[in-house]
């Protein structure tokens, strides 16, 4: 199991074999994705944005776009 040692900075290397798991390269970003309180996981950030397609379901029925501005402006008290 791959192990690294945070410095007096916070900082870390991650080591070779996660990043290349993980994909990332020099500059590439990763996030920490809190699972529960304590255990994280980590995500690289370097996804192409239609890699999302999918992840939020459809929604059950759909909704005009009036009928989702009058709910805007009911929730902000403008109404």
């Amino acid at each position: 199991m791959p192990t690294a040692v945070v410095t007096s900075n916070g900082r870390i290397t991650i080591p070779k074999a996660v990043r290349d798991g993980l994909g990332v390269e020099t500059g590439d970003r990763i996030e920490f994705v809190e699972i529960e309180k304590g255990v994280y996981t980590v995500v690289a950030a370097t996804r192409d944005i239609s890699d999302l397609k999918g992840v939020i379901p459809m929604p059950a029925k759909s909704v005009r776009v009036n009928d989702m501005n009058d709910a805007v402006r009911r929730r902000a008290g403008r109404w």
